[in-house]
């Protein structure tokens, strides 16, 4: 895995994950990696410095129960944010995300229900789309 810090050409910074720096040359190439605050796809590569592992100790790293918390708990605030500030337009995502994206409805946030077909539809055709985040069952729940 590398991480990028990017810029989009409004000035916004960001950082991305990629499994390898040619998936975020091709991804970028196919205007897939956008600004998560106004979705340019004229996307441009920070300088960064590389995490390089020291000679001192470091402080011990959280164990599995800590990182599913903080994982679930940010999964969480992503959904929160989603459902407070975009319009839930439920199975009509896939055409409304369409219609938004060639000027046919007024440009907003939206979230709803999408086929991974309508989905992949949509990436296809230049529409940005990702999913939202689920939420991992309530370990209180699970036998």
């Amino acid at each position: 895995m590398i991480r990028y810090a990017l810029q989009c050409e409004h000035g916004h910074g960001f950082e991305a994950w990629f499994g390898a720096s040619a998936d975020y040359d091709d991804q970028a190439a196919r205007g897939l990696v956008e600004c998560p605050e106004c979705g340019s796809t004229t996307i441009s590569k920070q300088i960064m410095a590389p995490a390089v592992a020291g000679t001192k100790k470091s402080a011990a790293a959280p164990d599995a129960t800590q990182l599913r918390t903080m994982m679930t708990q940010a999964v969480r605030e992503v959904r929160a944010h989603v459902e407070q500030n975009f319009d839930y337009v439920g199975d009509a995502f896939a055409r409304e995300a369409r219609d938004i994206h060639e000027g046919r409805s007024e440009k907003r946030e939206i979230y709803g229900e999408a086929s991974p077909a309508e989905v992949k539809k949509l990436r296809d055709d230049g529409v940005p789309c990702a999913p939202l985040p689920s939420l991992p069952p309530d370990p209180a729940k699970l036998n």
